[in-house]
């Protein structure tokens, strides 16, 4: 992560419910976030494979699944684990502070 990175509140951390996806759109970017095993993740909204809403699919193991072809991604990399997708989605920083969920843009390396 850079210095330079701008976080910016998506939703409160209240909104979110265990293994359930919310999309969010972030200056125009659709992301999903998951909140899961403790942690909470924010990952493209958007299936390397389909032009299709990963937030519509089941979260399970810290992967999110498409649910149009069944590709999963890891939500702590973006890296598919199994076929058709074989590009992984960005992934981004996220931020809790108090009940604030923040994200930044800037993808993870």
């Amino acid at each position: 992560m850079t210095a330079s990175s701008t976080f910016l509140r998506v939703c409160g951390l209240s909104e979110l419910e265990e293994d359930t996806p919310k999309r969010v759109e972030l200056d125009g970017t659709p992301i999903s976030v998951v909140q899961t095993e403790g942690e909470v993740f924010a990952i493209y909204d958007i299936c390397s494979h389909a032009n299709v809403s990963l937030s519509e699919g089941e979260v399970e193991d810290c992967q999110i699944e498409c649910w149009l072809h069944g590709s999963s991604f890891d939500l702590r990399t973006g890296k598919p684990s199994g076929l058709p997708a074989t590009r992984p989605v960005p992934v981004y920083p996220v931020k809790i502070e108090g009940d604030d969920v923040l994200v930044s843009l800037t993808q993870e390396s």
